[in-house]
């Protein structure tokens, strides 16, 4: 929370965590997409301009045309699985799309949206990383955060049973680009 991390830093307190900056830099889903795209990290296909309020169904079906069913609808804000909806098929777009911005804003006062690419039986790995002000940045051990319930974790495993030594290498350099891209600093 960009509030809360200004309020510390404003009362001289250490916030453990990022700087109220890199909060707004990648408390925005599609600001952190376009910030991992930039630093070479790769991204599933979708949007990375929300859909406010204004958005007409028409631009919102032609970007689910785009990406190819089924999609990911995702609040832009928050997380928890709040505002997530899978749509098969163009004709549960609008429903579900003013579903998703109902509890979006309900959740986090933002009822912006943006589309993913709906990945079938995907695997939840977190990198953790202590990053200080100096721009040095350091990855440990990923954690499996796969088992989950309507988009929230309910287990999570460290190491991961199915990163080799490779894929955690090139994770943790992933991790590390969109830590630096980010301006991140502290605890994440």
């Amino acid at each position: 929370n960009e509030e809360f991390a200004r309020a510390c830093q404003d009362a001289g307190l250490t916030f453990i965590g990022p700087t109220p900056e890199a909060v707004a830099r990648v408390g925005s889903k599609t600001t952190a997409r376009q910030i991992a795209a930039s630093a070479g990290v790769p991204v599933v296909l979708g949007n990375d301009t929300p859909f406010g309020g204004n958005a007409s169904d028409a631009e919102i079906a032609a970007a689910a045309d785009r990406i190819g069913y089924p999609v990911l609808i995702k609040a832009v804000s928050g997380g928890g699985g709040k505002g997530m909806r899978v749509v098969s098929n163009p004709e549960e777009l609008g429903s579900a799309v003013r579903l998703a911005r109902s509890e979006a804003a309900s959740a986090f006062g933002d009822a912006s949206v943006y589309l993913e690419q709906c990945l079938l039986r995907p695997r939840h790995v977190e990198i953790q990383i202590l990053a200080d002000h100096h721009g040095n940045i350091r990855p440990f051990v990923e954690r499996e955060c796969s088992i989950q319930r309507r988009h929230q974790k309910v287990i999570e495993e460290s190491p991961s049973p199915v990163v080799d030594s490779d894929l955690r290498a090139r994770l943790a350099e992933a991790a590390v680009a969109v830590a630096k891209a980010a301006g991140y600093t502290n605890a994440g």
